[in-house]
């Protein structure tokens, strides 16, 4: 009888225990490249972490990783594409899967393609905007999209002052490792130099690169006007973002923490949308107090003359699409 009672006893333990670990919650590191104090995506990533363990009870936690933590743009894309042993959700550039094989990611960093924010989100709540995310899936990177975002638009930056598109001749600017940017980058005169994100400070600093280009908010969160105190408000192309989670990420989760997700994706997706005028308006007077100056484009017409060669290079072999996209500002 006493062993009996042993044998039970042992049995409700073990019980106990893997109804315990069935209760451990998940927890899903994110990864940002930016600070979350003060940027577009630093409220993005806290409003999905939030909807995420909320709408899960808990089961599911996100751990943000900010600031470059866990290194550049494209060293957390490769670690997401190597299985995601670090890295199991990451807020991208939408057009940086290009390099892997999604080739409609492309046509959101054609620049002077978005004319204004309207017409972005336009597209983010088209039907077309789920085939792009679906995208990684279709050509077989172990990823998937979540939702989409912006950042604004993004602005060419500058150690030295400038006056228009005639001074950007010559100059060294930082890209990141994108066809499309270099592109653009060389239609203007000047030339692409990749510098990972991380270490693009400096780079100004020591004079590696004269120039670079960022959304109004990192430029300030990350004190770029610190060594590159000129702005130029060019607004090349509309910072396009998503959300992207692993496979392997994604196959921990049940069918309801999956929707869980997707459902906080949403949300942050509409966070975004609300905070981008509200940060950028914020931003400006920042820049204004630090005594960064701010140089307006009238007319950009002489910009998208220059760029015609790598738009009309990018967006050839996907014309039909492309003009989906242009049709939707209308």
């Amino acid at each position: 009888m006493k062993k009996l009672f042993s044998i039970a006893l042992v049995l409700v333990m073990l019980l106990s225990c893997a109804a315990a670990l069935a209760e451990e919650p998940i927890t899903l590191t994110y990864a940002e490249v930016n600070p979350l104090e003060g940027t577009i995506v630093g409220a993005v990533a806290t409003a999905f972490k939030e909807k995420v363990e909320e709408l899960t009870g808990g089961s599911v936690l996100i751990d943000i990783q900010a600031s470059g933590v866990l290194g550049s743009e494209d060293q957390i894309l490769d670690n997401l594409l190597a299985g995601g042993n670090v890295t199991d959700i990451s807020r991208i550039s939408a057009f940086a899967l290009t390099q892997y094989g999604c080739n409609k990611a492309k046509l959101l960093s054609i620049p002077y393609t978005f004319v204004s924010e309207d017409h972005f989100w336009a597209f983010a709540a088209s039907d077309l905007a789920q085939e792009f995310l679906a995208e990684p899936q279709e050509v077989g990177l172990p990823l998937r999209g979540i939702c989409y975002g912006e950042e604004g638009f993004r602005h060419f930056f500058f150690k030295n002052e400038v006056a228009g598109i005639e001074d950007l001749k010559g100059m060294k600017i930082r890209v990141s490792s994108d066809p499309v940017m270099t592109g653009m980058v060389e239609n203007l005169g000047a030339a692409a130099t990749t510098v990972p994100f991380t270490e693009l400070y400096s780079a100004l600093q020591s004079g590696v690169v004269d120039a670079a280009e960022q959304p109004t908010a990192n430029y300030f969160s990350n004190a770029f006007q610190e060594v590159a105190p000129y702005l130029m408000l060019d607004g090349h192309t509309l910072g396009a973002i998503q959300i992207v989670i692993t496979d392997s990420a994604w196959a921990k989760l049940s069918e309801e923490q999956q929707a869980a997700i997707m459902e906080a994706g949403a949300y942050a997706s509409e966070v975004c949308k609300a905070k981008v005028a509200e940060v950028e308006s914020e931003t400006f007077t920042k820049l204004a107090d630090a005594g960064c100056t701010v140089i307006p484009v009238e007319d950009k017409t002489p910009w998208v003359e220059a760029c015609q060669p790598t738009i009309e290079a990018n967006t050839a072999d996907q014309a039909e699409l492309y003009a989906q996209i242009l049709d939707m500002a209308k």
